[in-house]
Formats: C-alpha cells, sequence, structure tokens
C-alpha cells in the first residue's frame, strides 16, 4: 500500500484508479456510519457500500482460488454471470444483496471495490483496457 496516497478515513481518503486506469476516485472506510460504509467519491457522486464488503469480497475470492472477472455496470443494468459485479448483487451472498446502499447508486461494485481491496494488500487487480479480473492474495 505504499504507493496509495491517503489513509482510508474520512479526512484522508485513499486516492485510487479504476482498475483500467482511466479515472480517479477517492474511497474511505466509514465505521461510524448507519450502516458502516465504504464510502467512494467520484467527482460529485458519492456512492456508499456495506463496509463489510472488504472482508466478504476477499473471504469469496479466496474461496475461489482463482481469478474472477470483475464485470462493471450500473444498477440499471444486469451483471455478467460469475463476475465480482453479480456477486455484489446476489441473494446468496453474505448480505443477501445488493452491497451497494443506495438506491440508483448501488451498482459499479466490480469498478470501486476491487482497487480498495488491491490498496489494503488483499487482492491482486489487473489493469488492461476491458475485462479485467482479480484474485486473493
Amino acid at each position: 500500500m505504499s504507493d496509495v496516497e491517503g489513509n482510508g478515513i474520512p479526512g484522508d481518503p485513499w486516492v485510487l484508479r479504476t482498475p483500467p486506469g482511466s479515472s480517479e476516485f477517492e474511497a474511505y472506510r466509514d465505521p461510524a456510519a448507519n450502516p458502516p460504509a465504504l464510502v467512494v467519491q467520484v467527482g460529485s457522486t458519492q456512492l456508499r457500500y456495506h463496509l463489510r464488503c472488504i472482508e466478504d469480497l476477499h473471504a469469496m475470492l479466496s474461496a475461489q482460488g482463482d481469478w474472477v472477472a470483475l464485470g462493471n455496470a450500473d444498477e440499471q443494468k444486469d451483471a455478467a454471470a460469475g463476475t465480482v459485479e453479480a456477486w455484489g448483487r446476489d441473494a446468496t451472498n453474505p448480505v443477501g444483496g445488493w452491497y451497494g446502499l443506495k438506491k440508483g447508486l448501488r451498482g459499479r461494485f466490480g469498478n470501486y471495490v476491487p482497487p480498495v481491496l488491491e490498496a489494503l494488500g488483499l487482492a491482486e487487480v489487473e489493469h488492461n483496457p476491458r475485462n479485467n479480473r482479480m484474485r486473493a492474495i
């Protein structure tokens, strides 16, 4: 995590890039939120995911034991089966559905959460122009 700016707290968020490297965003943990949240700030848009998504996604990737496609879709679009994005909204995941907390902004899990795991040293993420994957470390 030495090359990542910020400490991942509200006053000092991580400064990260999407997997293809095309966009910069900030992210931080907000354990005091109700429910505790991983907050992602993309320009003027704020997305919030259950904070437990970090540990839950790492556990899922560890259980898979191999690369998993990220997938990336807005909430209004279907996520490709077998992707991180699809898992982030599946009724069989640990929260029983969407990790995103605000209706209308619950998607893009496969775009913004993987760089957080990478910054924490929990996962390896590919950085190709498209069709990226990730795996647990």
